[in-house]
């Protein structure tokens, strides 16, 4: 099988380099990642400027575009045909819940979705001291129970792992989205010349509405969420509601 590893924590990041040496023992694997970290930066692409690429050897690729634009160019350019699977991650940090608006390791995974192939997105939840060794046997599991899937035209796999030994993990369970509680805290402050500047975030609390069936009650849990997501986010349920109000049906 030949998968194609892309990222948003750059090309140098422990979480896609384990990756690939794991994978690349079965399949044929190829790395092509921004140069430099891009966490948050959602699915945007490059169109007011050139985009380089720099061959490492060993099949890694980077370039100095976003998430969505290393993946882009890793099917239109770098690989020799169209792979059976794209990877993004494993990132440092998890992407559940509303994060997957943020994330540009989701986005480089939809991106993958957009032309109809097979992909994942993956996580290990935890903000220092990552258990990449368990994240990327979880990572085995679910590549090696996809692999003879067909995949669904549209749909991709976003999988979070807790940060904790794999003895202690509780399984796999396929989920939904959840909610986070961000604190929408901006930090004013003020530089040596006078000049005001922000931080976004405020502190890094990790707070959620704890219902079962979510992702982030299953990784709370100490399950590994597998989430299929869709990038169509038409609300089709309320199609008929907006018909009646603007049609007047």
């Amino acid at each position: 099988m030949r998968i194609l590893l892309s990222n948003d924590d750059g090309f140098r990041s422990e979480g896609i380099i384990t990756l690939k040496d794991e994978l690349s023992k079965t399949d044929e694997v190829w790395v092509v990642a921004p140069e430099k970290e891009q966490t948050c930066i959602s699915h945007a692409i490059t169109l007011h400027k050139p985009l380089r690429l720099t061959d490492h050897g060993d099949n890694i690729f980077s370039t100095n575009g976003t998430p969505a634009d290393a993946v882009l160019l890793g099917l239109r350019v770098v690989l020799p045909t169209l792979p059976d699977l794209v990877i993004s991650g494993i990132n440092k940090g998890p992407n559940m819940g509303q994060d997957v608006s943020y994330s540009g390791t989701v986005a480089a995974a939809r991106e993958g979705a957009f032309v109809g192939l097979s992909a994942i997105a993956c996580s290990v939840s935890a903000r220092k001291a990552f258990r990449f060794d368990t994240a990327v046997r979880a990572m085995r599991h679910v590549v090696d129970n996809v692999r003879d899937c067909v995949g669904v035209p549209g749909v991709f796999i976003n999988v979070n792992i807790p940060n904790i030994p794999w003895e202690s993990l509780q399984g796999f369970v396929v989920t939904r989205l959840g909610k986070r509680i961000y604190n929408g805290k901006v930090i004013e402050r003020t530089d040596p010349r006078g000049r005001k500047y922000y931080w976004v975030g405020g502190d890094s609390a990790e707070r959620f509405e704890p219902i079962e069936g979510t992702d982030l009650h299953a990784v709370d849990k100490g399950f590994v969420s597998v989430t299929p997501l869709h990038w169509d986010t038409t609300s089709h349920v309320n199609i008929e509601k907006f018909e009646k109000i603007f049609h007047g049906g």
